[in-house]
């Protein structure tokens, strides 16, 4: 099977354990069944994935002019507190800004490498925790709009990270601590404002297991632009990263809009 086209990030459907897709110029790979299979990566280029046009990638699958243009890859995506929708106030397009900020948001506790905190869209669980490698998450908040979400994760971020340790979460290095516990010692710390829309006691864990048959020992990232051809083994997928057998990863998520050939 040889298949060319741009890479976005891998689709993953809830299980025991996740499923993986890929597609690749229309054309949907089960990243499941690939494992024990050798694998032939082949860098062809970049295409950007909002003006499609044969441009160095910038971030986030843009080149560098629509990361400074696109109301998808505003300053408030990474960063919650900015929203400014809520005010109706305008970034950069005032209708698509209200159309995600202004629909409800989850703050939760994620267990990837330590505890983190985070945000997302509520569309977005459980997809959010397994893009991020994370083994146990836990819904602490649900606010109306996404300013509500940032304001509180700011205010928790002064006391536990907002970051996963990726290279510890690929090698399965999670640390002993429970959820609940932290969640406790955390709602203390929740802005006045944002403390109505704290959940239920009674709301559940959610525990993720993932396709690895083998974790890597010391990681090694695989940049394509600078190895264009790469070949090894498929022996787990955890996070957005496939794992091989010579402890080499590969970040579909952060490879966005780079043109590849695989091979299997």
């Amino acid at each position: 099977m040889t298949n060319t086209g741009v890479l976005i990030k891998m689709e993953t459907e809830i299980g025991d354990p996740i499923r993986y897709a890929l597609t690749l110029n229309d054309v949907t790979i089960s990243m499941n069944d690939l494992l024990g299979q050798t694998l032939n990566i082949r860098f062809e280029g970049y295409q950007c994935l909002s003006c499609g046009k044969q441009k160095k990638i910038y971030r986030q699958g843009n080149c560098y002019d629509c990361f400074y243009s696109r109301p998808e890859v505003g300053d408030w995506i990474m960063r919650p507190e900015l929203s400014t929708a809520h005010l109706g106030i305008e970034d950069r397009d005032l209708a698509y800004e209200m159309e995600v900020q202004l629909k409800p948001h989850i703050v939760y506790l994620a267990l990837s490498s330590n505890v983190k905190v985070g945000v997302t869209r509520k569309t977005q669980v459980p997809t959010r925790w397994i893009d991020q490698g994370a083994s146990a998450a836990l819904e602490i908040l649900e606010t109306p709009n996404r300013y509500l979400a940032g304001i509180a994760e700011v205010a928790l971020k002064q006391h536990i990270s907002d970051k996963t340790n990726w290279r510890r979460m690929l090698k399965n290095e999670i640390a002993d601590m429970d959820l609940w516990e932290v969640r406790k010692q955390m709602l203390p710390l929740l802005p006045q404002e944002t403390r109505p829309y704290i959940l239920p006691e009674d709301h559940p864990v959610t525990r993720l297991h993932f396709p690895v048959n083998r974790y890597p020992q010391k990681v090694k990232s695989l940049n394509l632009s600078k190895s264009p051809i790469y070949s090894g083994t498929l022996c787990g997928i955890k996070g957005q990263y496939l794992i091989f057998d010579d402890d080499t990863v590969f970040n579909v998520r952060s490879n966005e809009g780079t043109v590849i050939t695989l091979e299997v």
